[in-house]
């Protein structure tokens, strides 16, 4: 098997999926004006830094979708892509998975997002698997603002890869090669686990580090 690994937020995408399904959130009248920018600026300022409290971020992040229905949370989203996703779906974006596509990869989108915003978008840019942050659920099929597992978060992405092989009956040892496109200084510790680390769009501290080292640096956006 050989495996290429993408985030997602500003890696494939110009922007936070997370942060801008809340912001779409006080478009839809759930949150009022300015109620979700104020937190999520001191989250998002939390995650660039590397300190962001993963469990605290997803009970805040799934508070309007608890309040409703999952056929309104269903049409809410659809509404997202159309009006805020699929606009920021890039050619050039597209064109790096495609170009994994056509070599054979397998596909997978391993993001810090919770998986009611991202699975979705992993379907419009056609990768068949998804490792995000998986939500608990209640018996409406509506989130309580929990983690069920490990979060897919830092050192968790890798966890969470390896659990991914192993549903598969495999390991590390059974892939031939992988790569892994990230933005993030987050995602250092899976950037370190795989053969070919790219460092896309990165931050100033990733991009440090991919000199230093000589990762590949890769400017989808310029």
């Amino acid at each position: 098997m050989k495996l290429a690994l993408f985030d997602l937020d500003h890696t494939l995408l110009p922007l936070d999926s997370d942060h801008a399904w809340g912001h779409f959130t006080e478009v839809l009248g759930w949150r009022a004006p300015g109620a979700f920018s104020t937190a999520a600026d001191r989250f998002y300022e939390q995650y660039k830094a590397g300190t962001l409290d993963i469990v605290e971020y997803v009970r805040f992040v799934t508070e309007p979708l608890r309040e409703r229905d999952v056929a309104t949370n269903a049409a809410a989203h659809q509404r997202f892509m159309a009006e805020v996703i699929r606009p920021a779906m890039r050619p050039e974006a597209l064109a790096l998975v495609a170009k994994h596509r056509e070599a054979g990869d397998t596909l997978v989108l391993v993001t810090a997002t919770n998986a009611f915003v991202t699975a979705p978008i992993a379907r419009a840019f056609g990768i068949e698997h998804l490792i995000a942050v998986d939500l608990v659920l209640d018996a409406q099929g509506l989130p309580t603002g929990d983690i069920a597992g490990t979060p897919s978060f830092r050192e968790g992405k890798i966890t969470r890869v390896e659990q991914w092989l192993r549903e598969r009956g495999l390991a590390w040892l059974d892939v031939e090669d992988a790569s892994f496109y990230s933005d993030s200084i987050n995602d250092l510790p899976l950037l370190e686990r795989v053969p070919h680390p790219v460092a896309t769009n990165p931050d100033e501290r990733l991009a440090r580090i991919a000199s230093e080292r000589g990762w590949p640096i890769l400017n989808l956006f310029a």
